[in-house]
């Protein structure tokens, strides 16, 4: 443990600068994700044809049916090696679950609502912003945990394309047989997952609270 603690205690401008890296990575994937998969649940959820809503949703969980490093090695092939294609290939991961969360969400809005409001002259696109959204933003929320803590988890692997953050330090660990930076890396990347799912599920609760 003081192998650890002095570790950290010779490396801690470098963590720093790692987590600020892990958490511009997962950021930049995410502020792409969250509004392509919003938009894009939406839509489905208003598409009439379930077998094109089908098609679409195993279309984009392509991403999480691929494995994390043949996703990494795809991106690299087509956007060469640094921050692009990791985080293009994250971005690939968070929008399914946002996506979906927000289709069912708007999906569980009852008819007679969207009736009363286009009986109060409501245009379709007021409709979805003034209704569906507020009535969905629970399962957005729910949907936006599961891409979050997917991301952060994932981020670790950008390393191996040379984009930095927190899995510098573990598979520096791995490759030198240091446990303390395994624990140096680890540890922090465990920590932004639980504390980014405690935060939105705050934010959740305090929506239903609001209601």
């Amino acid at each position: 443990m003081s192998t650890f603690f002095a570790y950290i205690a010779d490396n801690a401008g470098a963590i720093g600068i790692a987590i600020a890296q892990h958490i511009g990575i997962v950021a930049a994937a995410l502020a792409v994700a969250v509004p392509i998969g919003i938009a894009s649940g939406i839509a489905l959820a208003h598409a009439r044809s379930r077998a094109a809503r089908t098609a679409v949703f195993y279309l984009l969980g392509l991403g999480q049916t691929i494995p994390s490093l043949a996703l990494l090695a795809l991106a690299v092939g087509l956007l060469g090696v640094g921050l692009l294609p990791a985080v293009v290939a994250l971005l690939l991961y968070a929008i399914l679950p946002i996506a979906r969360n927000a289709c069912t969400g708007v999906q569980a809005v009852p008819e007679a609502t969207r009736d009363a409001a286009r009986g109060l002259g409501m245009t379709n696109m007021q409709i979805i912003r003034r209704v569906e959204l507020p009535l969905a933003r629970p399962f957005i929320i729910a949907g936006l945990r599961t891409a979050t803590v997917v991301t952060i988890s994932s981020c670790a692997l950008a390393s191996l394309i040379g984009a930095g953050g927190l899995g510098d330090f573990i598979f520096i660990g791995i490759s030198l047989f240091k446990p303390e930076a395994m624990f140096a890396g680890a540890i922090p990347t465990a920590v932004l997952a639980l504390a980014a799912d405690w935060f939105l599920g705050r934010w959740a609760a305090r929506g239903h609270a609001v209601r």
